[in-house]
């Protein structure tokens, strides 16, 4: 199992605080994308995040300047050490305040096809490991609110403006 992070192990009511500054700090939501990554054969790309120890789909937030299309393929190298073979199309847009403890996110979800080849992330403070499940192999949960897009992207189902 994985060992929670420094920022993780905080008295619930600090990580309460630093919500609270974050907020009004950014005083915006973040614009983020998250690949449902498959590979030829059908697996499903997956990352265990180092701050919750919970498996989530890749991805991140957009840096400044940066195109969505370009930020998926850095996510993928960076958290899993994968190729996008070919990104798109979009699955859904999600926007639940509560997804994401640290901020508030617009999340665009997006399928890619992936090299069968992980090599693992690149920083292990953030990605702990990266893994390739076959579709019956799906924890039944995800971290960060990423259970719901997932199953909506596997079965086509169109997402709904939340």
């Amino acid at each position: 199992m994985a060992r929670p992070s420094l920022l993780m192990s905080l008295p619930k009511h600090l990580s309460g605080i630093m919500h609270e500054v974050m907020r009004h700090l950014l005083r915006r939501p973040v614009v983020g994308i998250a690949a449902v990554a498959r590979t030829p054969d059908g697996r499903v790309l997956l990352v265990r995040r180092g701050d919750t120890g919970e498996w989530a789909l890749p991805g991140g937030t957009l840096e400044w300047g940066e195109l969505l299309s370009d930020c998926i393929v850095r996510e993928l190298q960076e958290e899993a050490g994968v190729h996008a073979l070919k990104v798109g199309p979009v699955t859904g847009v999600y926007s639940r305040p509560d997804r994401d403890w640290r901020f508030h996110a617009v999340t665009v979800f997006v399928l890619a096809e992936v090299t069968d080849e992980v090599h693992g992330p690149k920083n292990l403070l953030e990605i702990r490991e990266a893994r390739l499940f076959r579709p019956e192999e799906l924890p039944a949960e995800l971290g960060m609110g990423h259970t719901e897009p997932l199953r909506d992207a596997l079965t086509g189902r169109p997402a709904v403006l939340e």
